[in-house]
C-alpha cells in the first residue's frame, strides 16, 4: 500500500481488486532504502520554468488551465479548491497550499497534465531537491515541504496504474511564503 489515502502499489495475486484502502496502520521506518543516504531528495534542483498553471474550483472538479494565478500566502492559488479550503485533502498543516509536478515525468508516463491534479507543471527543474528548501516562482517565494506522493484518489480520478510510476516522482507539496502572481513562463529557482 502507498500514498495518502493509501492505495495498492503492488498486488501480483490480485487480492485487492476492490480498491481497498488502509484507514489506520504503522509506519515502520522514515527511511526509504531506495533513496541515497547523503542527499535523499537530490543535491541540486537547477533552474526551470512554469509550463502550465492549473486550478480546480472544487474537490474532484476538472482542472482548468489559466495563464496566471494569484498566489495567496497561507492559502494557495486564487480560484483553486485548496485556497478556499474545499479540496479533498484540505487540512491545517504544512504543504497544502501549492502542488508542483515535472512535465517530463507526466510526458514519460503519458499522463495529461490536467489529469495529474497538480497546480503548477514545471519544466527543466528537479522538484525533489526542493524538499525543505526555499525557492522562487517568478516573484513568489515558496518553501518545499514534502514530496507529493501518488495516492489511490489520484488513480480514481485519472486512471488505474499511476501509483508505481509516480512513486518519488509525483511532484512537490509547498507552501507560499510571499504573495504575487505565478504565470506560465516564470522562472523557478
Amino acid at each position: 500500500m502507498f500514498g495518502s489515502p493509501s492505495g495498492v502499489w503492488l498486488d501480483p495475486a490480485g487480492a485487492y481488486t476492490d480498491r481497498t484502502q488502509i484507514v489506520a496502520g504503522w509506519t515502520l521506518t522514515p527511511l526509504d532504502l531506495h533513496l541515497p543516504m547523503t542527499a535523499p531528495y537530490g543535491a541540486a534542483a537547477g533552474v526551470g520554468t512554469v509550463a502550465a498553471t492549473l486550478v480546480a474550483p472544487a474537490a474532484e472538479a476538472p482542472m482548468q488551465r489559466v495563464d496566471a494565478a494569484e498566489a495567496l500566502p497561507g492559502r494557495g492559488l486564487a480560484g483553486d479548491r485548496y485556497a478556499d479550503g474545499a479540496g479533498t485533502f484540505s487540512a491545517p498543516g504544512r504543504g497544502y497550499e501549492l502542488t508542483l509536478v515535472e512535465a517530463e515525468v507526466l510526458d514519460e508516463i503519458e499522463l495529461p497534465w490536467l489529469d495529474a491534479r497538480r497546480n503548477i507543471v514545471v519544466s527543466g527543474i528537479s522538484l525533489n531537491a526542493l524538499v525543505g528548501k526555499r525557492f522562487r516562482i517568478g516573484s513568489v517565494e515558496c518553501v518545499g515541504r514534502r514530496l507529493a506522493e501518488p495516492c489511490a484518489h489520484l488513480e480514481k480520478l485519472a486512471r488505474p496504474g499511476l501509483l508505481r510510476p509516480l512513486v518519488h516522482r509525483g511532484g512537490l507539496r509547498a507552501d507560499i511564503l510571499s504573495g504575487g502572481t505565478i504565470s506560465v513562463g516564470d522562472e523557478i529557482a
